[in-house]
């Protein structure tokens, strides 16, 4: 496990465009945490990477957002508002899987049944400083 503490929003859109250079294809995040704590803007750092933050927009009334830069696929999950694991295989959510890189907020939610390994990375606010942020990032195997 590593811990990361992004100080702004800056700070954690730079975190997730570097930790974005290691992903490919199949990989998947899974990021928790409450309203308000940094997982959309981490998700527009890993579009940056990609030359897409311009794309980003909220997949919460559409579950799954997909962008494209011609090489690889993004699919940006937002999977609280499902009732649970039945209605995201309904969905089809298990094909985009291995056909691109997945980020899913809210992940903790289908967790038991999301192939391993992935990787999850909490959200935390800061009681001491309300721009703070503590990012906690496990492999999951």
């Amino acid at each position: 496990m590593e811990k990361y503490i992004s100080k702004n929003e800056k700070d954690t859109i730079d975190f997730a465009e570097n930790f974005a250079k290691t992903l490919k294809q199949g990989d998947i995040i899974v990021l928790t945490g409450e309203l308000g704590s940094g997982k959309t803007k981490f998700v527009e750092g890993v579009l940056k990477n990609f030359h897409l933050e311009n794309e980003i927009s909220s997949p919460t009334f559409t579950i799954v957002n997909e962008y494209t830069n011609g090489i690889t696929n993004i699919y940006h999950f937002d999977v609280y508002r499902l009732a649970d694991t039945d209605e995201f295989y309904e969905m089809g959510g298990d094909e985009y899987f291995s056909n691109g890189i997945c980020l899913i907020e809210w992940g903790e939610m289908i967790e038991d049944i999301l192939p391993k390994p992935y990787t999850k990375i909490s959200f935390k606010k800061s009681t001491d400083n309300p721009d703070y942020r503590e990012l906690e990032i496990t492999k999951i195997e």
